[in-house]
């Protein structure tokens, strides 16, 4: 199965809606006749929504948020690299959007957990950013990155020793959603928490849906209950380490940071790792760069990391005082939406769409300035070793239906797979404990060699000894096979 060639997102006639279709201006326009960016229209294709805004409006574009909050949709990548990296301009504290001050984005919004103040790191500027980010980043420097990466290789086996029998899987509800919440509530020091539950309200949490409030009510309450336990109990995980720092984080302050890690390497972790396996999968030139060597796998993860975002947007900003953006006025008050997926595709920087783009990080998939996503390495770590491990473990994986059955889920935040379902030869399981290729093959013993042994040269004779009785022989030992360099290299990089 292959791949059509890339073309603009909302470009193709095939999903456009018919022009004048009632039911989607009904769905698609709403307040001041903007158009929306959550209903149907937006549900089946976010990414044709703003290419249409793309047109009308240029890169800074007025939109609305759920409850028809208005918000200014920022497209253009120089135009949101320029609003994250001008703290003098543009806050992530909520408290001064006007939305939030008359009520119109209220607790009750869909969009609340996303977007509602918290004393964390993400929400605040100044001192009290340096002193809640340097935490974070003080806690991540003392994980083990080996660690993790060892615990990796051994969750995503534990994983693929459960399909493994079957011949059949579903590689995102059976692998990619369950992956990074193992290694991440075991980076966390909670794996005992692990459950479909918890799965499950990670994702909703943060889709505006009816129920996103008590999924977030959920997660917090388990991490609350672990800080206190930790509190009591330190042990070597990111949460002791965080309690630990001299900035002396309250309970909430780090029950907090720790939902912000958990959630953003979760979810995006979660849709990366799918990503890249539906390329993979469906896409034959990529597989055989993989396959020959001319691509690795962190290489393409950060060609996915440009096509296929984790996160498609992020909310939001909120401007400081009166400023122009991209031809916009923007009043002080007002609220932006990161647009990462429009800014990925922005004509401007990346005008051709099928151009190879390993290699490249200027993509906006972790945001960028003082918010940069701190947990990205983590996040490239479990795909960089969830999919290499489950491509040497099925190296013969295939898509089980055509690639244009497959479905996808979306809102404004994020775009995933609803399943990959894929098919394979049935194999055993494996340790999960055992490094990889640890046992080598015994040396082949029946050569046959067809030219004779190689004669030696006379040598001057001498008296014949005396008979000595033959000793028992004893059994030659095997010939110890050395492992080559680039066997060793991908243990090292295993963590073995």
């Amino acid at each position: 199965m292959t791949t059509p060639s890339p073309s603009r997102p909302g470009t193709d006639a095939a999903t456009a809606p018919p022009p004048g279709c009632p039911a989607h201006q009904s769905s698609g326009i709403g307040a001041g006749g903007l158009r929306r960016l959550f209903g149907p229209e937006a549900d089946q294709d976010l990414a044709g929504v703003y290419e249409k805004l793309r047109a009308e409006h240029g890169p800074v574009a007025p939109a609305l948020l759920h409850n028809d909050v208005r918000v200014w949709a920022v497209l253009g990548h120089s135009e949101n690299l320029h609003m994250v990296r001008t703290p003098s301009q543009y806050t992530r504290d909520s408290r001064q959007w006007s939305a939030v001050k008359d009520g119109t984005a209220g607790l009750d919004h869909p969009l609340a957990p996303v977007f509602t103040w918290q004393p964390m790191a993400s929400f605040v500027e100044g001192a009290e950013h340096q002193r809640l980010r340097g935490a974070v980043t003080g806690a991540m420097a003392g994980l083990d990155h080996r660690g993790i990466r060892r615990h990796i290789n051994r969750y995503s086996n534990k994983l693929l020793n459960d399909i493994c029998e079957t011949g059949r899987a579903d590689l995102v509800g059976q692998f990619a959603e369950q992956l990074p919440m193992m290694v991440m509530l075991h980076v966390l020091g909670m794996p005992e928490d692990y459950s479909e539950r918890m799965v499950q309200a990670a994702r909703d949490m943060i889709k505006g849906t009816e129920t996103a409030i008590a999924s977030n009510e959920y997660v917090m309450e388990a991490l609350t209950r672990h800080v206190v336990r930790r509190r009591a109990q330190p042990e070597e995980d990111f949460t002791s380490a965080l309690i630990a720092q001299p900035a002396q984080l309250t309970d909430d302050e780090v029950a907090a940071h720790l939902r912000l890690v958990l959630i953003a390497a979760y979810e995006a972790t979660a849709n990366l790792i799918a990503n890249v396996l539906r390329m993979v999968l469906t896409d034959p030139r990529f597989r055989a760069q993989l396959s020959g060597g001319q691509m690795t796998v962190p290489e393409a993860v950060e060609q996915s990391l440009w096509d296929e975002l984790p996160f498609s947007a992020m909310v939001g900003y909120f401007a400081k005082q009166d400023t122009q953006l991209g031809g916009q006025q923007i009043k002080a008050g007002d609220g932006l939406l990161l647009g990462i997926q429009p800014g990925n595709v922005d004509p401007v920087v990346r005008p051709d769409l099928a151009a190879n783009m390993q290699g490249n990080r200027s993509h906006l998939a972790f945001s960028g300035g003082p918010h940069e996503c701190p947990g990205q390495d983590i996040g490239r770590a479990i795909a960089d070793t969830g999919v290499d491990a489950l491509l040497m473990r099925l190296p013969d994986v295939e898509l089980a239906v055509d690639e244009r059955e497959l479905g996808w889920r979306s809102s404004i935040l994020s775009r995933h797979l609803v399943e990959l379902p894929v098919t394979f030869g049935k194999r055993p399981p494996q340790d999960v404990k055992a490094r990889p290729m640890s046992h080598v093959p015994t040396p082949r013993r029946n050569w046959e060699v067809s030219s004779p042994m190689p004669q030696p040269f006379p040598q001057p004779t001498a008296p014949a000894p005396e008979p000595v009785a033959p000793a028992p022989q004893q059994p030659a030992a095997a010939p110890i096979r050395r492992k080559g360099a680039w066997r060793r290299l991908l243990e090292w990089w295993r963590g073995y």
